[in-house]
């Protein structure tokens, strides 16, 4: 069983900071901070952040030897998770598939997971999120046959904009065999991708 740390650690919220400045933003909306509903929301808005950005994802990666060639792929699909957009500070879901074929050792499947939620607790971009985890997991496995899907629902969009409910972002990385042979990718695909009706 190996580990392999693969981030840095971050800077620590400022949580008295984001607290004061929460006030001032229920001020400058036209609210009252310290009536009843709102009264904890300023300290329980900070708390969230420190939680959301401060996640320890645990050790990323746990390889196991593996007797024998596979010969397959392994896919993880149905996989949800949440980030925060970085253009407009508003939350995104993400629906996420990854596959890579393993070669000496196989990947602890929570570790997929993992890596995600190492890149999803963050302010992002779907784009980043797909390819940086797609060549995270390609470092780990020790071989650069992966692929990572994810489907996005974006409130910046859904929300506000053009309000569009219904759009969802498709967005894919893949890594050598997954992209350079066209029926291994065409068979991780239709598995990876969600049927819309």
């Amino acid at each position: 069983m190996t580990s392999i740390p693969v981030h840095a650690p971050r800077r620590p919220v400022d949580r008295p900071r984001v607290e004061e400045l929460t006030r001032q933003l229920l001020l400058a909306l036209g609210e009252d901070p310290d009536r009843g509903g709102l009264k904890d929301t300023p300290r329980r808005f900070a708390d969230w952040w420190g939680e959301f950005l401060g996640l320890d994802p645990g050790r990323l990666t746990t390889t196991f030897a593996q007797e024998g060639q596979y010969g397959g792929f392994v896919l993880l699909s149905g996989i949800e998770v949440w980030s925060v957009c970085e253009h407009h500070l508003l939350p995104f879901r993400l629906d996420v598939s990854v596959a890579y074929t393993p070669d000496a050792a196989v990947l602890g499947l929570s570790k997929l997971v993992r890596h995600l939620e190492a890149h999803t607790h963050a302010l992002q971009l779907q784009e980043r999120i797909t390819r940086d985890v797609a060549h995270d997991l390609a470092k780990a496995a020790g071989a650069d046959d992966v692929a990572v899907f994810t489907t996005g629902e974006h409130l910046c969009m859904s929300m506000r904009g053009v309000k569009a409910t219904a759009v969802r972002t498709t967005t894919m990385c893949r890594l050598g065999h997954t992209e350079s042979d066209p029926a291994l990718a065409s068979r991780i695909e239709r598995l990876a991708l969600p049927v819309r009706a």
